[in-house]
């Protein structure tokens, strides 16, 4: 038998080389923006290691927030990991100065360029943004370091002084470009119009930095590596201003199995970075969140059940243990013969078909909705398929 996603991997439409889409994680950056969330150096250093180990490309912080983030980047670097540690900091010679204090060899510098942000937040002139942008790179450059632009607010920006922002950083030598949608506010087909437009006025590798205000923050993701982003900004479960950005399990599964890019993502330990978060923050992922949920993995109708009981493929794209989780199965009103005769198993309990369905129909006349629900391990799975090869009839 094909591979159960063999079909679908038709429709996906991969090339004869898929391109590496690297990841850039932004959970002490951007997830401490989110309302509540605040980690102490030891927590930082524990999360950067983490990160590392799983195989993100870069590690976003910024020591600008306070002496403590100071110190947690200074501490971080020091550690030599694999990743790239990219100090944050706004359009400014003096946060670049911050970063050099850190020993940074990567920085990261923002600054608004539409008109609102312009007006009613900098109250600063197009010329003067421009200014300062190419002002910041070159400074940077000057002292050695690698420089991100994110040029703030680009999908609401005109578009005529948006690309002629990103020609000039990139004249005065930006190692990468972020084109935001920093509100949410683009449709997938909008994202990938925007960075189109980017793609096609500049070199420069491109990072896509988006909003999830509408619910379309992992989709934008993808239409803008579709549109010639290379490298796509996470949080550990999505955490981060308002409603967060895209979630690290969610864009390096997609990359994985989806887009087929070459990284090195462990991605069984997807589920001990969500609880890591949720002991440091108190913010529990919700039960049906893609990958890390808890209900990720469980099966509940009865065809449902019958099915993964048979071939767990049926109904998992992804096995459970591939990415840390476990897979559950719920015993209630919705369970069918097939479940109820599993649960017989369990219980140690003689069964047949007539058994089985008395149980399932006593389950439904309880009407008491999800009354058992049972971890499907390995030596279960392996003694319900004992079982039934003892009860099948042998063949005449």
């Amino acid at each position: 038998m094909k591979d159960p996603n063999y079909y679908a991997d038709l429709y996906n439409v991969y090339g004869k080389k898929p391109k590496k889409i690297r990841v850039l994680d932004s959970t002490l950056r951007e997830g401490e923006q989110h309302p509540g969330v605040s980690f102490t150096v030891k927590q930082r250093i524990q999360i950067a290691w983490m990160l590392d180990y799983f195989g993100v490309d870069q590690i976003e912080i910024s020591p600008i927030v306070s002496d403590d983030h100071k110190e947690a980047v200074k501490t971080i670097i020091k550690q030599g990991l694999k990743a790239d540690i990219v100090s944050h900091g706004r359009a400014l010679k003096e946060d670049i100065d911050v970063s050099l204090s850190c020993d940074a060899k990567w920085c990261a510098a923002y600054l608004g360029i539409s008109d609102i942000h312009l007006k009613d937040k900098l109250r600063i002139t197009r010329d003067q943004a421009m200014e300062r942008a190419v002002g910041t790179v070159e400074y940077a450059k000057s002292h050695g370091l690698k420089i991100r632009f994110t040029v703030e607010d680009g999908s609401r920006a005109d578009p005529e002084f948006l690309l002629k922002i990103c020609r000039a950083i990139e004249e005065a030598g930006v190692d990468r470009i972020s084109v935001p949608d920093t509100v949410g506010i683009l449709r997938p087909v909008g994202m990938y119009n925007f960075v189109k437009k980017v793609r096609e006025a500049v070199d420069t590798p491109l990072d896509a930095h988006v909003h999830n205000d509408i619910g379309f923050a992992l989709a934008n993701a993808f239409a803008a590596c579709d549109a010639g982003v290379d490298q796509i900004h996470t949080t550990i479960d999505g955490i981060g201003e308002r409603t967060g950005i895209p979630s690290l399990a969610e864009v390096s599964v997609a990359l994985t199995y989806l887009y087929k890019s070459p990284n090195d993502f462990r991605l069984d330990m997807l589920q001990d970075l969500s609880r890591l978060i949720e002991e440091y923050t108190s913010i529990r992922p919700y039960d049906s969140k893609p990958i890390v949920g808890t209900s990720a993995y469980k099966h509940k109708a009865g065809t449902h059940l019958a099915a993964i009981l048979r071939n767990p493929a049926a109904y998992e794209p992804i096995p459970p243990r591939v990415v840390g989780n476990r897979r559950r199965i719920v015993f209630g009103e919705l369970a069918g013969k097939t479940g109820a005769s599993y649960l017989m198993s369990i219980l140690g309990l003689e069964k047949n078909d007539e058994s089985a369905k008395l149980v399932a129909q006593g389950l439904k006349n309880l009407r008491m909705g999800d009354l058992i629900e049972l971890p499907l391990e390995d030596k279960l799975e392996k003694k319900i398929i004992n079982d039934e090869k003892r009860e099948k009839p042998k063949e005449k």
